[in-house]
């Protein structure tokens, strides 16, 4: 029995993914190239103990992929794994309360970075392959697509994707980078933000000069900063783009009325990430901003003296990094393009502005009418014993729209994690029983949505 061969390997099932969580994976740090590459040929091996036919590191124009795959009968339907390997930066290092890549298990969880975001969730897929191979329950074929460069936009995937099409045939693809409303509420992600993002950066002088002799007479490029980034919203909350909103798609009152029918508690909300009020575009609720509304944030500012004391000057240049998070039916190359034509636009004279799209995809949805989310419907009640609720992210997945647009499939968003788990932040951490649970649905999807395609 399944249940049984996961209850027998619970510690090396964890032990492993220790193994996995202590390679520093960042992707977005050039001087971890080598970790990558070690990180995709222990995936590679470890996929390969577990039962893979073939398992093998496949080079890209940045990091690789690992693929994987066991096909036990052509004819029966394919099930393509989709994760990421690569983790977002550890730092502010000095507010991690465990090393964070060095793993621990403290009050039923796993800390470190990756534990959730997305070796966790993904190595239960690597674990649910084990134990369908090793009991003899695997019902359909599987194969892995393991990329290292989610986090910063799966750039080289795309072309690897077009490049392998043949290689990557499937009826669907399942994907667990998400998150549940809450433990007791389960739910699958049927919608997902897009995004785009841009860094600017404003200059001036062509050095720093001293605020003293030149302030009052010279502009400061911090100052002028500050004060376009503070043009980008207004007082409701709302994003002055020219154009940013022509094709966001409203929801209708009943549609709205649906929404915000999943149970959502703000002073909890509050609690959990320690805020004294809730803020927003006005008009709609927390769960309609963090899901079907857009959204735009600074990700990180800097400019001038940033060390210990003090230091008196005009910083010749300063910068910013800037997400916007897209709702349907709005393109991310269109929003970028209408982003730098204003952000350009709000500049002074004094100043020159230069602004760089740094990576984006599009929004996506998954319809609830496929067999393959009543299967993953039908998993998530056995195992929880609830019937899950239909949930829109507000997070981004840039390349499942991709996988759409260039392999022609649906990809089915069957994450396990909590908001409290505090993925891209300092603490980051996933749940023992998370983990085991998503082993054992990932499971009982396989089998219902085997049965699906013999009905």
């Amino acid at each position: 029995m399944p249940k049984n061969y996961i209850e027998l390997n619970r510690d090396r099932f964890l032990g492993e993914l220790f193994e996995l969580l202590r390679i520093p994976s960042v992707s977005a740090k050039s001087e971890h190239k080598p970790d990558m590459e070690k990180c995709a040929a222990w995936l590679a091996e470890s996929l390969a103990k577990a039962g893979a036919d073939r398992a093998e590191v496949m080079p890209t124009a940045g990091n690789p992929v690992v693929y994987a795959e066991k096909i036990c009968d052509p004819a029966k339907p394919t099930v393509l794994v989709y994760g990421h390997y690569d983790v977002m930066p550890p730092e502010p290092l000095d507010e991690w309360r465990t090393e964070p890549f060095e793993p621990v298990v403290k009050e039923g969880r796993i800390w470190g970075r990756g534990a959730n975001d997305d070796k966790g969730q993904l190595y239960m897929h690597a674990k649910a392959f084990e134990t369908m191979v090793a009991t003899g329950c695997l019902p359909c074929n599987i194969k892995f697509m393991l990329e290292g460069e989610e986090e910063i936009g799966s750039g080289s995937l795309y072309r690897w994707c077009e490049e392998n099409r043949e290689l990557l045939r499937a009826d669907i693809i399942l994907v667990s980078d998400t998150s549940l409303i809450a433990w007791d509420v389960p739910s699958i992600t049927c919608g997902l933000r897009g995004l785009c993002y841009m860094q600017v950066e404003v200059s001036g002088p062509d050095k720093d000069l001293h605020s003293g002799l030149f302030g009052g007479a010279v502009a400061n490029p911090a100052n002028v900063l500050a004060k376009m980034i503070a043009s980008l919203t207004d007082e409701n909350g709302r994003v002055t783009i020219p154009g940013f909103y022509d094709k966001v798609r409203e929801l209708t009152p009943q549609e709205r009325e649906d929404f915000n029918k999943a149970p959502f508690d703000v002073e909890e909300f509050k609690k959990g990430i320690d805020i004294p009020d809730i803020a927003g575009e006005a008009g709609y609720t927390t769960m309609e901003r963090t899901g079907v509304r857009p959204s735009l944030d600074v990700n990180g500012i800097w400019g001038g003296y940033q060390g210990e004391g003090s230091k008196t000057i005009i910083p010749a240049r300063a910068s910013a990094k800037i997400s916007m998070r897209l709702v349907p039916d709005q393109d991310h190359r269109e929003i970028a393009g209408l982003f730098e034509k204003y952000f350009t636009e709000l500049a002074p004279p004094s100043v020159r502005v230069k602004v760089t799209p740094m990576h984006g995809g599009q929004p996506y949805v998954t319809p609830t009418d496929l067999p393959a989310y009543a299967a993953a419907a039908r998993a998530i009640e056995e195992t929880f014993g609830k019937k899950p609720l239909p949930y829109y992210s507000g997070g981004s997945i840039p390349i499942i729209s991709g996988f759409e647009s260039i392999l022609g499939l649906k990809s089915i968003l069957l994450g396990f994690g909590l908001d409290r788990d505090a993925i891209h932040s300092p603490n980051e951490s996933y749940g023992l029983e998370n983990f085991y649970r998503g082993i054992e649905t990932i499971i009982a999807f396989f089998r219902y949505y085997a049965e699906a395609d013999r009905q």
